[in-house]
Formats: C-alpha cells, sequence, structure tokens
C-alpha cells in the first residue's frame, strides 16, 4: 500500500517526504470530523452559514513561491466531483487564512491572492451541500506549496478549478489534506 501512495504521489510530481512534511489544520474543521452548520453552504437547499474555515499550515519546502487552497468533494454525483473553494498565488509567507476569508466581499485574503470559480459558479467559498439523503459526503480541503509566484495559465477569478488543477500538477512541490464529512 505505501508503494502505491508514493508511486501516485510520485506521478503528481509530489515526493512521498514533501507531503509528509507539510501539515494544514483548522480551529472549525476536524481531520475525520463533520462539518459545522457554520461551514455548510446557504442555498441549493441547505441552511449553513456558508462562512469558509480558518486554515494553518506549515512545513512548506525551500523553493516554494506561493500557495494555493482547494475545497473538494469527489462524491459528488457529477461524475467529476464537485469544486468548493479555489484560492491560488496567496503568497509564500502567509501560512494562515482567517475563518471567513471565502467570502470574496471581505477582503480578508492576502494581496495578490485569487479566488476563482466554483462549481457554484461564483468566486469564493462555497460550503458542503450534498444531495438530501446520500451518505455523508467527504470534502478535502488541500493547501498546495507551489514553485511559482503566479500559476501561468489560471490568470483571474474566472479560472475553472480544472485550469488550476492543471497548472497545480505542474508546479507543485508538496500538499496537505484535511478530510473531513457532511451528510443531511
Amino acid at each position: 500500500m505505501a508503494a502505491i501512495a508514493a508511486l501516485v504521489l510520485s506521478a503528481s510530481g509530489v515526493t512521498a517526504a514533501n507531503a509528509q512534511s507539510m501539515s494544514l489544520t483548522s480551529t472549525e474543521v476536524k481531520e475525520g470530523g463533520t462539518i459545522a452548520n457554520d461551514q455548510v453552504f446557504k442555498g441549493f437547499g441547505c441552511t449553513g452559514n456558508n462562512v469558509s474555515p480558518s486554515l494553518s499550515w506549515s512545513g512548506a519546502p525551500s523553493g516554494t513561491k506561493s500557495f494555493a487552497v482547494t475545497m473538494y468533494d469527489p462524491d459528488a454525483p457529477t461524475g467529476s466531483g464537485w469544486w468548493h473553494w479555489v484560492v491560488f498565488n496567496l503568497p509564500a509567507n502567509i501560512t494562515s487564512l482567517p475563518k471567513g476569508a471565502g467570502d470574496a466581499k471581505s477582503k480578508l485574503m492576502p494581496k495578490g491572492a485569487i479566488q476563482s470559480r466554483t462549481d457554484f459558479g461564483a468566486d469564493g467559498y462555497g460550503g458542503p451541500c450534498p444531495p438530501a439523503g446520500d451518505k455523508p459526503h467527504h470534502y478535502q480541503i488541500t493547501v498546495f506549496a507551489v514553485d511559482v509566484d503566479k500559476l501561468p495559465d489560471a490568470k483571474n477569478e474566472m479560472a475553472s478549478a480544472a485550469l488550476v488543477g492543471f497548472d497545480l500538477h505542474f508546479h507543485t512541490l508538496a500538499k496537505a489534506t484535511l478530510t473531513a464529512t457532511y451528510g443531511r
């Protein structure tokens, strides 16, 4: 199993050593825990507050020039999952985001950072909102250590998650993921 994990990490351009050196934590979202109503989407039948969680990370490798943050639901019934949050071009000296930074109007993101389109069709954070009656979905919040100051192809808030992911595939030095669940 470890050999398979190392192969997957190697294929994605991230070495096992770098993957293990980074860590990601949140006051509101705990590894393996259940996401609270404060972080749940407001709309699509969900009645949460849609507040992005605070995030803190450490252990980025030398050569890190920026960070990216994503939140992804691989269990969404779409055939391609669901992107809930896409942030990139976070300056390398930033190692945390405050609660609520995902509100694109809040101005809590560091200067130069871009929040781009989610699968809800807007920029900024869109919390969990799985279909009613589905088994709880897994939400993967990932921070990426990136080897460029600015992603080369994703230029602004109109960049799709797929385009950001394309750039990250070629420019990720290391990453750390926090996974929690939510169902209704």
